[in-house]
């Protein structure tokens, strides 16, 4: 069906983003903006559910680039998953963020809630793109938007923090990605997402489809896969609430979504499977999962580790994707949801720690969860989650990936999934045991305590994992129409 509401779920966040740099001087005003914004777009997110759960499509064509590119919209069962999850998370995003800026007093918030704002409006359009062109553009404006919130403290730190950030985005998008972009033009003459793929019967030799799928690959570094992941980790110098949007809510779930349109819509199940490329994918997302898992064990800033989790949780998402079997697909595109709730819950609770206490590091932790009991007790169900433990989120999702890496009949990537698993356990489950059980500092002053505002989003979201978890029929339904 042809309608308007893609379009005005991303104007909702243009104008939210316009009203509050509009707001500036009248903070109550301009603070109350992106919640509302945030419910007004996931309600118009909301409406088109029903029209994409019954197989159908929303459409909206509005001008031609290029005989064969046309700016335009689709919203279909991938697309529904990634937009219901950032529009969702947003409304709590958006109301933690009032409470952590509020509380550290932090310079430049109309800036920083503006540029939230268009961030969302770019992984709206991201995810409603209804061909490449469409979507890189969102990928890039994403990019830009959400630079200054990495450099949002504007220290040393932070602005090399934001320099890599932005060469290692800006960089393979304007090298490998527009490469890919000119090949696939060249190669179909038309850049729209296909059902079975744009390439698949295309007239090209097997080693240049190979090459143009590598340059999708790495090109859309926000996926973080080794070795395009170094930008993620160094991104942590930003405020929580904007880690949380990296890793959780829009900048990361922009770049495994790409690769999931790129092998479903642009090469197709059969052209992967028939090149071989979707095996020697999954060989090089194993090495991240892995190699970044354990370097979250190494790491003692709590940030660090959770970025770390963050590069080896997002391959599991392309690692069920080019597995290729039904149940493997469907694991991978339910992980898009399962670890946004799960990992913002993580990042909430790391900013509710650092606004309470003022620590950063794990191993300054102890005891704080007897202070802290709503933080940590929300960070252990959110850890358990991460794990795969039942009955939240993670379990659904990683019980699908080993199901699908049996059904492929690929059991080397069945042990890295309980590997990693292994190891999730082992940099997860110690902080919350020291943080409950470990012996409180001496010099931990007396004042450290809940903060209401921080303490409500990061339960609503633990909750909302469990919940995925218990009933996961609606994100199941939508991956199993894009895997029909």
């Amino acid at each position: 069906m042809i309608s308007i509401r893609p379009l005005l779920a991303i104007a909702v966040a243009v104008l939210a983003a316009l009203a509050v740099l509009l707001l500036n001087k009248r903070e109550k005003l301009r603070d109350a903006v992106s919640p509302l914004a945030a419910i007004a777009m996931f309600a118009i997110v909301a409406s088109m559910a029903p029209t994409v759960l019954a197989g159908g499509t929303v459409d909206l064509r509005l001008f031609e680039i290029l005989p064969g590119i046309d700016f335009a919209f689709r919203v279909d069962a991938l697309g529904m998953v990634f937009a219901t999850v950032s529009s969702l998370l947003w409304i709590v995003a958006s109301i933690y963020s009032i409470g952590y800026m509020r509380h550290l007093n932090e310079h430049a918030q109309t800036r920083f809630f503006a540029c939230f704002a268009a961030s969302l409006a770019a992984a709206a359009g991201g995810a409603f793109a209804a061909n490449l062109f469409t979507l890189v553009i969102f990928y890039e404006v994403l990019s830009l938007v959400t630079y200054p919130l990495v450099y949002h403290h504007e220290d040393e730190e932070g602005w090399t923090g934001s320099r890599k950030y932005l060469v290692y985005l800006m960089g393979a998008s304007k090298s490998v990605l527009l490469a890919a972009l000119a090949l696939t033009y060249q190669i179909a003459g038309s850049l729209d997402f296909v059902a079975g793929g744009l390439l698949a019967g295309a007239n090209a030799s097997a080693s240049l489809l190979t090459v143009v799928y590598f340059c999708y690959l790495f090109g859309f570094a926000k996926a973080a896969v080794m070795p395009m992941h170094a930008w993620l980790p160094a991104a942590m110098v930003a405020p929580t609430p904007v880690s949380a949007l990296l890793h959780a809510v829009a900048v990361v779930k922009m770049g495994v979504f790409c690769v999931l349109r790129v092998v479903f819509h642009v090469f197709g199940a059969g052209l992967v499977g028939g090149l071989g490329l979707g095996i020697a994918t999954a060989y090089v997302v194993s090495f991240t999962i892995l190699m970044a898992s354990i370097y979250a064990l190494t790491r003692d800033d709590l940030k660090a580790r959770l970025a770390y989790s963050t590069v080896s949780q997002l391959s599991y998402i392309v690692l069920g994707a080019v597995l290729l079997s039904p149940a493997a697909m469907v694991g991978g595109i339910i992980h898009i949801a399962a670890h946004a709730f799960s990992k913002i819950t993580l990042f909430f609770c790391a900013g509710s720690i650092y606004c309470a206490s003022g620590k950063r590091n794990i191993s300054d932790m102890a005891g704080i969860g007897r202070r802290l009991p709503w933080t940590m007790g929300a960070f252990f169900v959110a850890s358990l989650s991460m794990i795969g433990v039942p009955p939240a989120a993670g379990f659904i999702s990683k019980w699908y990936l080993a199901l699908g890496s049996v059904e492929a009949g690929e059991t080397p990537f069945l042990i890295v999934l309980l590997a990693s698993s292994v190891l999730n356990a082992a940099y997860f489950l110690p902080v919350s045991y020291a943080a409950f059980f470990g012996t409180e500092a001496q010099e931990c002053p007396a004042t450290v305590r809940e903060i209401p505002m921080l303490a409500l989003p990061l339960v609503a979201t633990a909750i909302l994992s469990v919940a995925m978890g218990i009933y996961p029929d609606y994100f199941l339904a939508l991956a199993e129409r894009v895997v029909r």
